[in-house]
């Protein structure tokens, strides 16, 4: 494996506006260097899946969940392997095509979830829950990332909810996700400092959001 450092995302050039900064979609050495330093992680015992943990105690069993920014898949793998009926989607081909190989038990799709629209993609059945992890939306344009919030809550069925990862200082902010929220239908519900919900303070460098979808009067 390449253990080359983890890479923060590229500023656009002048006048262009990308959806996404994610390195791997020039460079596919990174998605490739990506994907086998969680796969060595994972042979090596670590807890990967304290996310995806947290999204199975929210869930009804047997939920339909979608893994928003899913990687190689090691989140929506875990809650299928739970049992959960779980769809992933990721703009990225190579980390599809490594979620597809090692977690067969889940649908795993290629999307930008700036203009994520997965009934176009035969997904079109509204989900019980949402998880969006770690940084997923730092690497998503700052023009889009209103969007995407917006993209994401558009496929949360009524009382359904979405969990959101996000640092406090830079990149997607929690205030960030506060400005995107009315329009959506959801509301925050519960604010966490880490995935096995410890406090929220001033002082904590990471939050974890848990938004409740309201009745939209009969539907998306």
């Amino acid at each position: 494996m390449n253990d080359q450092p983890y890479r923060a995302p590229v500023e656009p050039a002048p006048g262009a506006l990308p959806t996404s900064y994610w390195p791997g979609l020039e460079d596919h050495e990174h998605s490739r260097w990506y994907t086998e330093r969680f796969r060595t992680m994972a042979r090596h015992g670590e807890d990967l899946q304290g996310e995806s943990r947290l999204v199975d105690t929210l869930a009804p069993r047997r939920a339909r969940l979608l893994d928003a920014g899913c990687g190689p898949g090691r989140h929506g793998g875990h809650l299928a392997r739970l049992g959960h009926q779980v769809v992933g989607v990721d703009i990225d081909p190579l980390l599809v095509e490594a979620a597809r190989e090692d977690h067969p038990d889940a649908t795993w799709l290629v999307g930008d979830l700036a203009s994520l629209d997965l009934a176009a993609q035969g997904e079109g059945e509204p989900f019980d829950g949402v998880l969006v992890a770690g940084n997923v939306m730092d690497f998503i344009g700052e023009g889009y990332r209103a969007a995407a919030v917006g993209r994401l809550a558009a496929h949360v069925r009524p009382d359904g909810f979405m969990v959101v990862g996000c640092r406090v200082e830079r990149g997607f902010t929690p205030d960030e996700l506060d400005a995107a929220l009315p329009g959506t239908g959801l509301v925050l519900e519960h604010r966490f400092a880490t995935w096995d919900l410890r406090p929220f303070q001033p002082h904590s460098d990471f939050c974890v959001s848990i938004l409740r979808a309201g009745d939209r009067g009969g539907g998306r």
